[in-house]
């Protein structure tokens, strides 16, 4: 398989294609997915011919937080190092701009934990990650 490394965000078709292709239908509002992209830090597609088959991208501050978002390989291609790569291009983007005191977060489900692991990424004692998933509404207090 060759492929390559394109530094760009993917569109919103390639963005849909792969996340669907890995069963995250439901995790986006399809409508906010433009808006979403374009408030990205920084993105990496791989490439291989002129199909996009694996996505990843940064969000957050561009100065102290930095949150890597929906690294996503076609089910066929991964295992073959394509997360891997994706991955090193946007740690590597991290590292030109990153602080002394960077924060790089991420959430991981099921077997992604292990490619994470192997980047140094950890559960942390004394942080616990909190989200609020769904439609948003303050809660009463």
């Amino acid at each position: 398989m060759e492929y390559r490394l394109v530094d760009r965000l993917p569109t919103v078709e390639e963005f849909v294609a792969v996340t669907t292709a890995v069963g995250w239908t439901d995790a986006y509002d399809p409508a906010a997915i433009p808006a979403s992209l374009a408030a990205s830090l920084h993105g990496v597609v791989a490439v291989e011919g002129d199909r996009v088959i694996g996505i990843g991208r940064l969000v957050g501050d561009g100065a102290i937080y930095y949150y890597l978002q929906d690294l996503a390989v076609l089910p066929e291609r991964q295992r073959r190092g394509v997360g891997v790569a994706i991955l090193t291009r946007l740690e590597e983007w991290i590292a030109g701009r990153a602080g002394t005191r960077t924060f790089v977060g991420l959430f991981a489900a099921g077997e992604s934990v292990s490619l994470y692991r192997r980047f140094g990424y950890a559960v942390h004692e004394g942080m616990t990650g909190m989200f609020h998933v769904g439609p948003y509404r303050p809660a009463a207090r």
